[in-house]
């Protein structure tokens, strides 16, 4: 009686619930549509597989949106704009922040200045963290080994 058993087809079912929650989707669209400049500039370099790894624009996270998340390495890129120096918006972050994080999924940022000025050096972060979490999370991933 106890044991809870799960399938393939239950899987998607599950992050569902997690993920892209239907009802977020509108919201999500409309922010597709009026992307800041600086994220319509990183999107540009990240989109498709241009770094590696598969990126997706304004997924929802439980019920946060994130700009930019790529699933396979459970990284999450946050543009901020001007509004994020307000205080109540800051504190909307910080919340956002601690509960992406608190399910493992790594939460990096930058703001439309880094983007707009200095955007060598930021393609050039997300690629290093990119390929910093795929090894994390290979080798979590990978089953202990005994030595007898």
């Amino acid at each position: 009686m106890g044991c809870l058993s799960l399938s393939k087809m239950d899987l998607p079912k599950i992050m569902t619930k997690i993920y892209n929650r239907r009802k977020l989707q509108i919201f999500r669209s409309e922010l597709r549509c009026r992307m800041t400049k600086g994220e319509v500039v990183l999107w540009k370099f990240i989109k498709g597989d241009q770094l590696g790894y598969r990126f997706r624009r304004q997924y929802g996270i439980g019920n946060y949106i994130v700009d930019f998340y790529c699933p396979k390495l459970k990284l999450a890129v946050e543009v901020d704009g001007f509004t994020h120096s307000e205080c109540e918006v800051f504190e909307k972050d910080k919340r956002k922040e601690k509960f992406i994080t608190s399910i493992g999924i790594m939460l990096i940022r930058y703001n439309d200045d880094q983007i707009l000025n200095h955007l060598d050096d930021v393609l050039t972060d997300i690629e290093v963290s990119c390929k910093d979490r795929d090894k994390f999370i290979a080798s979590s991933a990978t089953p202990p080994t005994h030595s007898w």
